[in-house]
């Protein structure tokens, strides 16, 4: 086979990354239509992101968060997110950077993105992604793919609605060299 000399796997994941920042964008301007929320699963160990150091010391990995109901302050920018979501009647400011993303997911229209991120390449990183430890029912298992809510997987889901879980990830891994 031949190398890959324009590099389409970074333009894929540049490309579903822009996907996700409109969305929040619209979202952010005109509040989230109709059903639609999401879920949102991100490397807490990216160097960028901003959270609590409770949150941060209790998914010291990944954790997945959904906006839905109770959100505040949605903002998205070039690089990132910032929201105000409520942990155990607290409000807390995070800052996500769209590098940082697992996956995204609107289970109202069965839509998903997967996203490749290699911990390795942060700045002090090796970091083992595991189960999501916390005390609601999420979308997704611990490689990251979506499930019917009934399974044993768990999501950092803020107060509120944790909704319908039936969405579908779009993988492009099939199509990847590996």
């Amino acid at each position: 086979m031949t190398e890959d000399l324009l590099g389409y796997n970074d333009m894929v994941e540049r490309a579903m990354r822009s996907v996700v920042r409109e969305a929040l964008s619209r979202a952010a301007l005109h509040g989230l239509p109709g059903n639609h929320h999401f879920y949102i699963t991100f490397r807490t160990d990216h160097p960028d992101v901003q959270l609590p150091v409770r949150l941060k010391e209790r998914y010291p990995d990944e954790m997945t968060i959904v906006l839905q109901h109770q959100f505040w302050g949605l903002l998205s920018d070039e690089e990132g997110f910032d929201v105000e979501l409520s942990f155990n009647q607290r409000h807390e400011h995070l800052r996500i950077p769209f590098d940082a993303l697992i996956t995204f997911a609107d289970p109202s229209v069965n839509f998903g993105l997967q996203f490749h991120v290699d911990p390795e390449s942060f700045p002090g990183g090796e970091s083992q992604r595991g189960p999501i430890a916390s005390d609601e029912t999420g979308p997704f298992d611990s490689s990251g793919r979506l499930v019917d809510g009934t399974g044993d997987s768990e999501a950092a889901a803020p107060d509120g609605d944790a909704g319908d879980t039936g969405a579908k990830v779009v993988t492009l891994d099939a199509f990847r060299k590996k």
